[in-house]
């Protein structure tokens, strides 16, 4: 905030200290008439109506001052042009209205106004100033000098009317007097309620692009972006409601918010309401409360986007503001829904006394820090090369907690998982198509494991497609950078301790007699560098199903170079279908625990043991319900270690169209391989309960000859192709889906 300009200087420097009859320097307005439009300044006295004519552009050669008792009207589609103004020339260029007097702008989403300068660059001009008689809490208030006109403001009319501004574009504003008095594009000093303030866009502006000096003024829908000071300002006792207000790239603060410069206690005391807020792209204060602060009540903001090097709370206060402290210390200042984004290093939610309720849904002014619907193209527009909001720009917010309610992510973010994502039973989480969810790189001394765990009795719906899948994946593009996705479900597992048994790696419960429970839907999911280990004998996979129900939908996975396996079953009677493990650094899919379901189409490719590992019961092989596998077209390619291994009993499995080989000469391995002392899984074999039909083996390699352990039956079929084209890349394996974020394409 500057310092007020002397009444008496900006009469003499501006020209308005004479409006003698015999001044010829400005053409006279007529009652219901017109400004001559090549020569756009003057005064519109008392008494006096003027409405412009869209169809002119109107040359704005000095400063046009509404009178008091005055009125000018400027109806939609009308553009208003400042002339160039030349280093000796003291005619500043600005739209001003003085208390009593009032302004008519009636742009439409269609056909806004425009106010700019032939000169497209900040600074050109001064822009547009109200001046009413709403309170403030500056000392002399009533006879104030406006900071950047030096007319009077300010008095004892809250409800007090300047006329109405909607649909208004203001460009290339901020004129500088000094390094200390500057034009912002909107200037409103002790405006009323009774005035309506909607729609307005500042783009460019040197200075501020909106600034509120008291009053009681409600604003809508407003836009600053590009300013070279603060996006939107407010002080000196402004108590009035701001909705759906967005601040974009300013040279300092997105918002400041203030009391009083000189007495930050000062009353009456700034009071402002803010809803459905963005902030973005800052270079200093994100949101900078300041002078004493005064009372907020600010819901729904999206905020974020400051600089790397700037180590800087996002709601910031001064150390030494004691005014402003108070305040936060009395509750007077309660921020809610708040959604912080593209955070750095260093950098800070919040000053350490101010709490902030946080909300990874909330959207803002609309659309996050992208261009809200409400911005009609016409107001967005500024010429054929240039709009207000440029390209769509991702935000990346942060995520992590107890999902305790239904929540939808929004493709248009990228989501930083900074710890572990829990759904709570009677919740769910909907990650739509086209979703980035990037796991931060835990440090040293972090002990918050990244993942996402879906307890019993919630609910996640991936919803990716072929064209726009789901990734989840991390910084470090490595195994073992993060957990993974886990799902609990209250479907039969044979665990001694079913129905509590606790997740290996989450530690929920899981597990039950529900054998059609729905944790609902995973469909086109590429989840990438998956397998953080706790310890040597605890590890996380890509996908993690634990008891989950048939009811539950699985298809469309990929698990890209997991550090362990890259899906595993532990029990439950879950059906998965198109599957594909590359590159896991243990097996590609395992399934135990007494799993009953369906597998179709699945691909395991590259693993570093078990291509597919098939058990029952590790402490007892012959536990029930047993594991009852049916799997269908499946490929098993390029495994370190056995490349079906049947295992810890086994359980009952039929198999059928296989292709199955690439494991490296002389590792002497039956491909279908049980140990010789798992009595349970011989029993099984001896039983007839594992029947594998269409078998082709292919690239054997030397030395491994034997095809199935003793004593397991199976037939070949040369023609067999497995998941669809044999060790290649199936016809269902789109292109999105087969590559990996960094580009890198999975299967050839």
């Amino acid at each position: 905030m500057k310092k007020l300009l002397l009444a008496l200087l900006a009469i003499a420097v501006l020209g308005f200290s004479s409006c003698s009859k015999d001044d010829d320097s400005k053409p006279i307005p007529k009652a219901e008439g017109e400004f001559n439009s090549e020569d756009f300044k003057g005064e519109i006295k008392d008494g006096e109506v003027i409405s412009l004519d869209a169809s002119k552009t109107y040359k704005l050669s000095g400063a046009v001052v509404v009178k008091k008792g005055g009125s000018l009207t400027i109806p939609a589609g009308t553009r208003i042009e400042a002339t160039a103004t030349s280093a000796s020339d003291a005619d500043v260029r600005y739209i001003a209205v003085e208390q009593g007097a009032k302004i008519y702008i009636k742009g439409t989403a269609s056909a806004p106004v425009v106010m700019t300068s032939v000169l497209k660059e900040a600074e050109a001009w001064g822009g547009l100033v109200v001046c009413g008689y709403a309170p403030t809490n500056k000392s002399d208030a009533g006879s104030a000098g406006a900071e950047v006109s030096g007319l009077a403001y300010g008095g004892d009319k809250p409800n007090d009317n300047s006329g109405a501004i909607e649909y208004l574009r203001l460009e290339y504003t901020g004129y500088k007097y000094t390094n200390e008095k500057e034009f912002n594009g909107l200037s409103m000093f002790g405006v009323g309620s009774g005035t309506v303030v909607d729609y307005v866009v500042s783009y460019k502006g040197g200075d501020d692009g909106m600034e509120f000096f008291g009053g009681t003024v409600n604003a809508s829908h407003l836009v600053s972006i590009d300013s070279g000071d603060d996006g939107i300002d407010f002080a000196d006792g402004w108590s009035g409601v701001g909705e759906y207000w967005v601040s974009l790239n300013s040279a300092k603060s997105g918002i400041e918010g203030s009391n009083n410069g000189d007495n930050g206690a000062a009353t009456p005391m700034t009071d402002a309401t803010l809803k459905n807020v963005t902030i973005y792209g800052v270079g200093e204060k994100p949101f900078f409360l300041k002078e004493g602060a005064g009372m907020m009540n600010i819901n729904n903001i999206v905020i974020g986007g400051l600089a790397a090097e700037k180590e800087q709370a996002f709601f910031y206060v001064s150390s030494d503001d004691t005014d402003a402290a108070a305040r936060i210390n009395a509750g007077d200042i309660v921020v809610t829904n708040a959604n912080f984004v593209d955070m750095k290093a260093g950098q800070t939610k919040a000053v350490n006394i101010l709490t902030v309720g946080e909300n990874i849904e909330a959207k803002g002014a609309g659309n996050g820090i992208n261009k809200p619907e409400w911005v009609s193209d016409a107001l967005n527009t500024i010429d054929a090369n240039t709009t207000v909001f440029g390209d769509a720009v991702v935000a990346k917010v942060a995520f992590e907690g107890d999902v305790v309610s239904d929540m939808t992510l929004d493709a248009n973010n990228i989501y930083v998982l900074n710890g572990a994502v829990i759904v709570k039973a009677g919740a769910s989480l909907t990650i739509p198509a086209g979703t980035v969810i990037i796991a931060s790189e835990a440090t040293a001394t972090d002990t918050d494991v990244r993942y996402i765990a879906v307890e019993q009795g919630a609910k996640i719906f991936v919803n990716g497609t072929a064209d726009a899948p789901v990734v989840m994946t991390c910084e470090k593009t490595e195994a073992e950078a993060w957990g993974g996705l886990v799902i609990c479900g209250k479907a039969p597992t044979n665990k001694s301790n079913a129905g509590s048994a606790g997740a290996e790696v989450s530690g929920l419960a899981y597990g039950g007699d529900v054998t059609d429970d729905n944790s609902g839907k995973i469909s086109y999911l590429r989840l990438e560098y998956t397998g953080y280990k706790y310890t040597n004998d605890k590890e996380f996979n890509g996908l993690s199903l634990f008891g989950v129900g048939s009811g539950t939908t699985v298809e469309y996975v990929v698990s890209y170079k997991g550090g362990d396996d890259g899906m595993e079953f532990f029990g439950g009677t879950v059906n998965a279908s198109y599957l594909l493990s590359y590159e896991s650094g243990d097996d590609g899919i395992d399934f135990a625990d007494g799993w009953g379901g369906t597998g179709m189409n699945w691909m395991s490719l590259n693993s570093a043991k078990s291509g597919i590992e098939g058990s029952n019961n590790g402490d007892n092989g012959a536990a029930t319900p047993m594991t009852n596998a049916t799997l269908k077209n499946l490929t098993v390619s390029g495994m370190g270690e056995k490349p079906f291994y049947l295992k810890e009993g086994a359980g009952k499995m039929n198999i059928d169209n296989v292709v199955i080989g690439g494991l490296a000469d002389n590792k002497g391995q039956a491909y279908f391989y049980v140990s010789s002392s798992d009595t349970d899984a011989a029993a099984r074999i001896a039983a007839g309960d594992i029947v594998i039909t269409n078998v082709n083996f292919v690239d054997m390699g030397t030395g491994n000859d034997e095809k199935a352990s003793s004593g397991i039956s199976f037939t070949e079929n040369t023609e067999a192709t497995g998941a669809g084209a044999g060790i290649s890349k199936p016809s269902w394996l789109s292109d999105a889906l087969n590559t990996a974020y960094n580009g890198t394409v999975i299967v050839n």
